[in-house]
Order: C-alpha cells, then structure tokens, then sequence
C-alpha cells in the first residue's frame, strides 16, 4: 500500500451548513430531538432515514435538520431502507407484543407522500402495510441482514437474512399483500456446525435476470432468482463480518477482509486489492472505494478513499467510533457512535488538477480525467500543460505526442506555432497529418503540410498523402489548397491526380493547358467526361484551345451541341433532351479571337440542327460575322505577322546592302496581294450572308429566324446593300428599296423595281411611280429615256395625273416638251372623248329628269280616270268593292287580302328601290367603309362625287349634342 500515492482529493464538509463548500472544524450532531441510539440509516430521495433504539425514524434534510420524526414501532427499529423510485421507507422493527404466540419482529411499509397528523405538534407518514416477518413456515431467528430491491414499482423483493443462514424473501406488490414468500438456504459451515449468519447481501439485474449475492464469514454464494426454483452456486469459501459488505456502481459485490478487499462477478472471484487491516465499513462512492480500517494496536478507525483505475489514494483521514456510513447528496456521511456526524465532500476537478500540477504530477492528471469521464475540453486542457511542460524540458517529441491528442479541442495554431522552427519540422509535419487524418485541417494547414513535404523532398509522404493509398479513401484536405502549394512547387503530376480524385476537372484542365501546354491531352480529357462536365470545361478553357487547337475544339463542341457520339441520346425535335443540351451559345465568347472559327462551328452547328431553341441568337450572330467588314482571321493575323517580321528584317539587311529598292517593291506586291485575298473573302461572306437571309425568311415563313431589326442595322451600318434591298422588300418598306436606288443612282434598278413593286395587280404600290417620276423632275440632268420610260407605266396603270407630270417634270430645267408631247396628247384626247360621253349623259339625265317632274306634276294637279275592267289579278271582271292604285292597276277587294294599301304589281319593284336608299343611308354612316374607297380607288374624287349624286352625303343628317 505504500505505493500508492497519497492526495487530498477530499475535503470536510460544513454539514451544519448544508454541506456547502469549506472545511469546518466542528462536526455537525444528529439532532437532540433524536433521543434513542442510532440503530441503522438509509439515505435516498435528497434526505437520510435514521431508526433509533426507541422506535423512532427521523428523516434529516440536508443540513442535517430533523425535517420530522415518527414513532414507527415500540420497541426498536433494527433496518430501515428509502426506496428511490418511489417515496417509500420500508422499516423492520420489534413492537414488544405481549402475546407470546406471535412473534413482535414487524415490517413495515410508509408512505413519506402521504402525511397523517397526530395532534399539534408531530406529524407521521400513513403506513400502507404491516406484515409478521416471522411466522410458522418461517421460524423465528435474529436478523442479520435487510435489502429491498424495486423490481417494478409497486412489486417489491424485500430479504431478510437471518443468523442461522437462511434469507427469507417477500415479493409482491406489498401495499395490497398479494405477496409471496419464499426461503433460501446457503450451505452448512465446513466444520459441520451450525450455520453461518448472513452478514450482507447484494442485487445483481441484469435485464430479466435478477441474482442475489450472500455473503456469510465463511462464503460467498450467488441465487439465480429468475430460475424456478431458485439456483445456488458458491462463489468463494471466504466471507466477512457485518458491515464490510457493498456493492459496486458495475453490480460487483466487494467484501473487505483484514488482509485485502475482493470484488465478485456472477462466474466468481475478480480483482482483489490488499489492503491490510480490519474493515470496519465498506462502501462504495462514485467510482470510488471506501474502506474504514481499524489499526489493532491503537483501535482507531482510518478512512480510506481509494481510486482503483488510477491506484491512488484519493483521501485519507483519521475518524473515530463509525457507527454508520451513508452516501447522500454528493456527500460521504459518516454517523458517529457518539452521534456526531462527518460529512466528506469531493473536491471540484479544477481544484485536484490544480494541486496535480503543482507537483508536476500530468501523468496522473491525465488519467484522473479520462477516469471520471471529463469533458474533452478538460482533457483537452491537461494535455495542453503536459505537452508545455514537456516541450520546455525540450523533449519535443514527448510533447507532440500529447499535442495530437488535444486535436479537436486546442487551437491548432498555438501548436504550430511552437514547432515552426526548422529543427522541429518533423514533428510539426507529424502534427499536421494527424489534423488532415482527423478532417479538422484548414487551407492554411494543408498550405503548411504540402510546404512541409516539400521542403523536406520526402516524395514519398507526398504521395501517401496525396494519392492516399492509391487513391482509396475520402480527400482529408482542401482541395483547391493542395493544387496552388503543388503547383507552385513544380508537383504538377501531383496536382494533377488530386484534381482528377477530387472531380475538379476545371483545375485539372488548367494544369494541363497553363503549366504543362499539353493540349491533346487536354482535349483527350475533355472528350472523356460527361456532357455537362465537358461543357463547362470548355466555357473556361475553351479561349485557350481555339488559339492552339481551333479545329479540334470546334469538333468538340459540335459533339457536345448536337450529340452526334452518342447516338442513343440523339433527340427528336419534341424531345425533352432538347433543352439539356448546351446551347452554342454558350460557347460564344470562347471564339473572342477566332470569329473565323466560330463561323465555321455555327455554319456546321444549323446543317446538323434545324430546331435549335437558340436558332434566332444563332443567326443574328452568322449575319454579324458575314455582313461586318473588319472581320480578323487568326490565319491571315498570324501570316501577316510573319510576314511582316520577315519583311523588316529583309529590308533591314538589303537596305544595308544598298538594295532598299527591290526590298520595297516586294512588300508593296505581298500587301496587294493580302488586299486582294482580304477583299475576296469579304464578298464570299457577304453571299453567304444574303443567302442566310433568304434562306431564314422564306415566303412560306410568317417570321423570319433572325432578328429582323438587327439584320437592318447591320446591313445599314456596313452598307451592304444587297442585304438592305431584300429586308426592306420583305417587310414592304417599298420606298426605302427606292431610295435604296436613289442613293445608288442606279436609273435602271430604279425602273426594274418600280415594275416589280409597283404593280397592283400583284399587290404592290402604284404610288411609286409618282415618286419616281418626282426624283427625275428633281435630278437636274437630262434623263428623257427613263422618264419616256416612266410615263409609259404611269400612262397605262393612271396612277399620276397630267397636270402632276407637268409640274413635277417642269422642275428639270434639262428635259424638252418632245418628252411629255405623246403623252400629253394622248391625255388630251381621251380627256375630251370622256368629256363627251360625260356631256351625253347629262343631256338623258336631264330629259329623264324633266319627264319625271311633268309625271309628278300631273299626279298633283289632274284627275286621275281609271277605265280598267278586269281585275289585274284574276283577270275577272271588275266589280264592286275595287281598289284602284296610281300606278294605274285595279283589284278585287278580295284579291288583295291584307295588303290593301300597295299595289301587288309594283310593291316588289317599289321595295327594292327602298331597300337601296336605305341601304346607301346606312352607308352614309359607316364612316370606315367610305375611307377604305377612297384609299382604295385611284380617283378619290369619283367616289366622293358618287356618293354626292346618290344623295348620301347631303341628307345625312347630324344628331344635336346634349338634346339641343
């Protein structure tokens, strides 16, 4: 025993006080209200039970303040027990009853719920059941022993174990006695005498299974109660006394014996520890063993705190007379004989490292934490001052051993930065791989640990670390991290297969494209992932494989655009894949410097895809391409360049040779012959531009594929005219074609699209010709052909008339009258026949005019005589009743029917003549209809005269405003 080391990891308690912290030199005392010897105690549901000699239980709080007492039997209290799940105290006693055919041992059941008054001044628990401990199937004996296990409240398993070796059992649910009752036996003493008493007893539950330890000073034996009947087997032929009995927090039985203390399990003996001296009291305390050992020499008791997992001795302290040893809250209780009470509290973890650390004890701080299950943080925290202590003794790899086991819970900075000189770079390097191992590594560790490995040339931890066991396993570090340290170090083989392991082919790309220039590769890696993946490579690094590999990228891209690898996810033009394919132009901006080759990637993308949802941006990008003039090809820029750089150093070295001439006349014919090459291929592109437009917008097509206000603009802004010609036909913008020609000064073109466009019989605008023949008024040179020309179409469509030719053509001072003399004739002539036929015809109106007035005249003033025989409708002679009309027609009254008031004969012609004028009334009102005539005839003046003579206009009549 001499060693274990001694520490004072327990300190006296101020019971007095409520146990509250500091040392007290006076004890506290079982209240004098508690007159009787202390026969037994119990503690349990934050108070502690004590019985006495006289019958009475007193129930202390935690100052060790009678909360009350009670009388619960007349003679003695021998055991008592504070149940924990349920607020019971079950109590054995004597209660001295007269008759001597009963036995006075009683049990007794309270509950500490439930007070009953009993007068003023005392209060007592109601005591739910009172049972005879002895009876004739269980002979009376002394007890020795009392336990109470809870099995399943309100079934209780009380023992009672007896000095001639027999344990009596209870089970049931007490309070209502329906109870059973049952004896075990253990065996007979060696020596073939009496029977040992039972000096302790202990429950083992193992789920189901509940087991019984019994300890008598001569064996140890163990009763499997959940096996019917119930099984003995003898654990050990040693025992113990009274009192030196416990049972541990894992459900072992511990006896102490003067030489040593044992533990048992249900197969038998287990560790034992020698202790020597006699075991007054055994007790067990939150992982701690409790031994008050008496010396045989001076009998004064010590007690003794061990602490089995470390081997120390935790507390050690003289004590007087123990009569009790409880455990309650927090606290080791110790009840006197003397009725003093020692209460032994533990000290707090800060105040037992704190004293550990004075004497550089870490060893044992370490494992005094991991023993009581700190926190980790606390843990954490020894380990931290055992590695300060070993790293100021230098021994360095000591301390980054106990820096490692701090990860997770010390900031790993305050270690690195301890380590970071260069003669310590091994264990910093060790540090930080356990911090990568564990997944707490930052992008600043990664930084350290790769900087490390490669200041130490240790290839081979670079490898482990970074292929991880060729490849096995999750990344335990920054990916993006590892790639720059490994690049800047020259490791590209390294980055390399941590950005493939990682997924991260854009950084995998980029090593291959930046550092190492290997583009085959890199294409090659391209072509191998999957579409999206391909697809955003290629937006990133897609500028750097035009400029070095512009065909092969461009093959790419068309295999990504219109899956043709692929051909069993090749679409249909209502197929849902459609719209997961990467559009083209989403790879625009990667021909920034190559617009060659990306006409070249649009012109292949619209022959293999004819319903792209991006056609109408693809287009409008074609159109650009072709229409704008300043198109740079990468092969001529780079011919040109050189070219160039040959043509300066030739003429440097024949300018130096006096032959500066020739040199000159040379570039002057390579530059002519780039001018006409540049020249070509601009024509080339603007026919394939024309041909895009027409073959975009056809006649069948409502909308073109193009944005129709983008094409103009970009025709327009690099006059390309051929373009602006056919969008302007097809929006029918036919005067901008005019001018078009106009600017041109082309006479011919002029005249061809006027016969085009300004034909009506073909939908197209007569009004052009007037225009036409304005901009020859206005053109101040001679043009007598074309203006011959013109007058001829505006003569035969009479679009324009006379007098207009004259004034507009009498604006050109450079055009005779022998130009407009045939045309002029002619007009006159067939103005005067027209005259004529006009003339004639108001001639007949007039007659039949004056005709009507005499006839209506006539009506008014003279009789009409009606001489009529027959009846116009029957043809029958007429007689009386008759109807005679104006109209000079008669009837029969009869033949009439209803209609009495209009002729039969003229009502039919009568009622069309009215439906007409009401006809041309309402007409008279439609306002849009009169407007379109006159729009649509040549002669608006015509339409308005007609609707003069037919008396529309001049009857209609406008409603007043406001009623007025």
């Amino acid at each position: 025993m001499y060693q274990w080391r001694k520490f004072e990891f327990f300190e006296e308690k101020a019971a007095g006080r409520g146990g509250g912290g500091g040392s007290s030199s006076s004890a506290a005392a079982v209240p004098a209200e508690i007159a009787g010897r202390v026969t037994c105690c119990s503690g349990g549901r934050g108070r502690v039970a004590v019985g006495c000699d006289d019958g009475t239980v007193g129930l202390l709080d935690r100052g060790f303040r009678l909360s009350y007492g009670f009388q619960a039997h007349a003679s003695s209290v021998l055991f008592l027990q504070q149940l924990k799940q349920k607020n019971v105290l079950v109590t054995v006693g004597d209660d001295d009853q007269s008759s001597s055919q009963s036995s006075a041992i009683c049990l007794k059941v309270f509950d500490l719920d439930k007070v009953q008054e009993e007068g003023s001044s005392t209060t007592a628990p109601f005591c739910v059941q009172i049972l005879r401990v002895f009876t004739d199937q269980f002979p009376q004996a002394k007890i020795t022993s009392f336990m109470v296990l809870e099995e399943a409240p309100p079934i209780l398993l009380i023992t009672i174990g007896l000095d001639n070796g027999f344990i009596y059992c209870i089970k049931g649910d007490i309070a209502r006695e329906r109870i059973t009752r049952f004896k075990l036996q253990v065996e007979a003493a060696p020596d073939g005498s009496a029977s040992l008493p039972i000096t302790g007893i202990g429950f083992r539950v193992e789920g189901q299974a509940h087991q019984l330890f019994a300890v008598t000073p001569s064996s140890v034996s163990l009763f499997s109660l959940h096996v019917q009947p119930p099984r003995r087997q003898t654990l050990d032929q040693i025992g113990c006394q009274t009192n030196a009995v416990a049972m541990s927090d894992r459900m072992d039985l511990i006896i102490g014996r003067p030489e040593a203390v044992y533990f048992y399990e249900v197969d038998g003996r287990g560790p034992c520890w020698a202790f020597d001296g006699e075991k007054k009291f055994v007790g067990w305390f939150r992982g701690y063993l409790l031994c008050i050992i008496e010396d045989q020499r001076t009998h004064k008791g010590t007690l003794n705190i061990y602490d089995l997992k470390n081997r120390l001795i935790a507390h050690s302290m003289p004590v007087g007379d123990v009569s009790h040893l409880v455990c309650e809250w927090g606290y080791i209780i110790l009840i006197m004989a003397d009725k003093k009470i020692l209460c032994i509290g533990e000290k707090d973890m800060e105040s037992k490292l704190d004293m550990l650390f004075k004497k550089n004890l870490y060893t044992v701080a370490i494992n005094l934490v991991q023993s009581q299950q700190a926190d980790p943080a606390s843990t954490a925290e020894v380990l931290r001052k055992y590695g300060d202590h070993l790293y100021g003794k230098q021994e360095y790899d000591e301390a980054m051993s106990q820096y490692i086991h701090t990860i997770g819970h010390l900031e790993p900075s305050y270690v690195i930065q301890k380590f970071l000189d260069a003669k310590r770079i091994y264990n910093l390097t060790n540090y930080l791989e356990k911090l990568h191992d564990r997944g707490l590594a930052s992008k600043d560790h990664t930084t350290l640990l790769l900087n490390c490995y490669t200041k130490l040339k240790d290839v081979e931890k670079l490898n482990d670390f970074i292929k991880d066991e060729d490849g096995i396993g999750e990344i335990k570090f920054d990916v993006e991290t590892a790639i720059r340290v490994c690049r800047a170090a020259g490791y590209h083989e390294h980055a390399m297969f941590v950005a493939k392991k990682a997924g991260r082919h854009e950084l995998y790309l980029k090593i291959l494209l930046e550092d190492l220039g290997r583009y085959d590769e890199a294409l090659q890696y391209i072509s191998s992932l999957e579409a999206n993946q391909a697809g955003l490579t290629v937006k990133e690094y897609g500028k750097i494989l035009v400029e070095h590999r512009p065909a092969e990228t461009v093959e790419i891209l068309l295999r990504l655009c219109t899956d043709v690898g692929d051909p069993t996810t090749r679409r249909g033009s209502n197929s849902m894949h459609l719209l997961m394919i990467p559009s083209p132009m989403d790879f625009v901006n990667i021909f920034v410097h190559s617009p060659q080759y990306l006409m070249e990637f649009l012109e292949n993308y619209i022959k293999a895809v004819k319903d792209s949802p991006a056609q109408t941006e693809i287009h409008n990008t074609l159109l650009e391409l072709y229409i704008s003039n300043d198109l740079s090809f990468p092969s001529i820029s780079q011919e040109n360049g050189f070219e160039n750089h040959n043509i300066k150093e030739t003429e440097g070295k024949e300018t130096a040779n006096g032959y500066g001439y020739e040199s000159g006349t040379k570039e002057k014919a390579n530059v002519g012959k780039e001018d006409t090459k540049l020249s070509k291929n601009i024509v080339d592109r603007r026919r394939k531009g024309l041909a895009l437009l027409k073959s975009a917008w056809t006649s069948e097509m409502e909308d073109p594929l193009y944005d129709v206000d983008l094409a103009l603009i970009l025709c327009n802004t690099h006059a390309f005219k051929d373009g602006l010609l056919f969008l302007y036909e097809k929006l029918k913008l036919y005067k901008e074609v005019i001018s078009c020609y106009k600017q041109a000064h082309d006479h011919q073109g002029l005249i061809a699209c006027c016969k085009k466009l300004g034909d009506s019989s073909q939908g197209g605008d007569p009004s052009l010709w007037g225009d036409l023949l304005k901009y020859f008024g206005e053109l101040g040179e001679d043009c007598s052909t074309e203006v011959k020309e013109v007058l001829t179409y505006i003569e035969k469509e009479d679009v324009v008339p006379p007098i207009v030719v004259l004034q507009t053509l009498s604006k050109n001072p450079c055009l005779t009258l022998s130009v407009v003399k045939d045309y002029i004739a002619r007009k006159l002539e067939q103005e005067s026949k027209l005259i004529e036929e006009d003339r004639k015809s108001i001639d007949k109106y007039q007659e039949e005019t004056e005709l009507m007035k005499r006839e209506i005249e006539d009506l008014k003033t003279n009789a009409k005589v009606f001489q009529l025989s027959k009846c116009t409708a029957c043809t029958f002679t007429l007689d009386l009743p008759a109807v005679h009309f104006m109209c000079m027609h008669s009837f029969h009254l009869r033949c009439l029917g209803d209609n009495e008031k209009e002729c039969p004969e003229c009502a039919p012609e009568y009622r069309s003549v009215m439906e007409a004028k009401q006809k041309l009334e309402q007409n008279a009102r439609d306002h849009d209809l009169f407007f379109r005539q006159l729009r649509g005839s040549k002669d608006g003046f015509s339409v308005i005269a007609d609707y003069f003579s037919k008396g529309i206009v001049s009857k209609t009549t406008v409603p007043p405003e406001n009623g007025r």
